[in-house]
């Protein structure tokens, strides 16, 4: 959110401008649910958690995220998605710098639950500015905005790595107080950004006239993000934890999910060209498969390096596949695809809590082939999801 000119609030700025502007808030995304998801290992050791009480802490964050995310979409909805940019990082920011104070596991259930509803409404904000946005460009562009979150959060769990040595309260007050201050200053820009909000009735009209998809297309859409993102979730909270129960480093156990960062950048970098050359089907079920036997064949091999290279073909398997199932609801208007991200954001929210729970009832081993099954059902139905019928 910054090298750009601030410009009088009366002229709107460029739509490139407001792109711009847009990447930054997904990179700001991705850096703080890296730097949060990769030191988990440091603070369930502070805290003396087990991993069911770690599990909680994470569905209290859960919990807030539904609650940003319901009340968010009301907000965007009413005033436009613009104003869900600033307040909710600021938030967001803050509380990730008073997670680095706690102690007990009520205190950061407390301040988990808080920072789950920053990241909600920053995540409506965010995602509904860039369908505004798209309408702007007369062109696809969400799949290179959520390529930003991807590089957001690779550089987020880099500096965790490189930052292991060091209290993770530190960097949790470093990245929280400069995401709050940048947030802050960006207002001005993004109150001049007129791309990110389109009037209501720009939006009526467009769900007048959108056209229908079959009731059960939707729902296997939306089962299908939800299996992708859990997923996404399993590596975002529960990557370091799994490296760091096979007795890797600080440093090592804090890769594991810059890895998968950096295999998501990459297959998003290339997505467009891919599904181009051999239909997204093709791409979506290749990386699906890809992302089940990756990380299982890490799980079974019980080791560090298999580990890091598991958590990788996660995430390089599953960079496309999200992005063409809401392409693909996109043929039903935005009802469909409002349902099919609302879907799948049930298993990016519920999923890590879910392996906590499987794994203080068996092993974390035991708990994590649950992406890898679910990776295996996408590989398998993603032709009925995605071609036309």
């Amino acid at each position: 959110m910054t090298g750009t000119a601030v410009v009088s609030t009366s002229t709107p700025v460029r739509p490139v401008s407001s792109r711009r502007l847009l990447s930054g808030v997904f990179v700001l995304l991705g850096v703080v649910m890296a730097v949060w998801g990769a030191r988990m290992p440091a603070v369930q050791d502070a805290a003396h958690l087990s991993s069911g009480r770690l599990a909680l802490v994470l569905l209290a964050a859960a919990a807030g995220m539904v609650l940003g995310l319901q009340l968010g979409g009301r907000l965007a909805h009413r005033y436009g998605p613009a104003r869900l940019l600033a307040a909710p990082a600021i938030i967001f920011g803050i509380s990730l710098a008073l997670l680095g104070t706690c102690r007990t596991p009520t205190s950061l259930s407390l301040l988990a639950a808080i920072f789950g509803l920053g990241h909600g409404l920053l995540d409506v904000g965010a995602n509904s500015a860039a369908v505004n946005l798209e309408h702007a460009y007369q062109r696809r562009i969400m799949q290179s905005l959520h390529c930003m979150y991807s590089a957001g959060a690779l550089a987020g769990a880099g500096l965790a790595a490189i930052t292991a040595w060091a209290p993770y309260q530190v960097l949790f007050a470093t990245v929280g107080v400069l995401t709050a201050t940048a947030a802050a200053a960006a207002i001005p820009l993004i109150r001049a950004a007129g791309h990110l909000d389109t009037p209501v009735h720009q939006h009526a009209a467009e769900q007048d006239d959108a056209p229908r998809l079959p009731l059960r297309a939707v729902w296997l859409l939306g089962f299908l993000a939800a299996a992708c993102l859990l997923g996404e979730g399993a590596a975002a909270d529960w990557s370091a934890v799994h490296l760091h129960t096979l007795h890797a480093s600080e440093a090592t156990s804090a890769a594991a999910y810059a890895a998968y960062s950096a295999a998501m950048v990459t297959g998003r970098l290339f997505g467009d060209r891919l599904n181009a050359h051999f239909g997204p089907t093709a791409v979506a079920r290749a990386g699906a498969a890809l992302a089940a036997t990756g990380l299982g064949a890490g799980l079974l091999i019980d080791s560090p390096p298999a580990a890091l290279i598991g958590w990788m073909a996660l995430g390089l398997g599953l960079s496309t596949t999200v992005p063409s199932l809401i392409s693909a609801a996109g043929r039903g208007g935005p009802r469909a695809v409002g349902h099919v991200a609302a879907t799948g954001y049930l298993g990016l929210l519920t999923g890590p809590a879910a392996i906590g729970a499987i794994a203080s009832l068996t092993s974390l081993p035991v708990a994590l082939a649950l992406p890898v099954l679910l990776a295996a059902v996408v590989a398998l139905s993603a032709h009925r999801a995605l071609e036309p019928r």
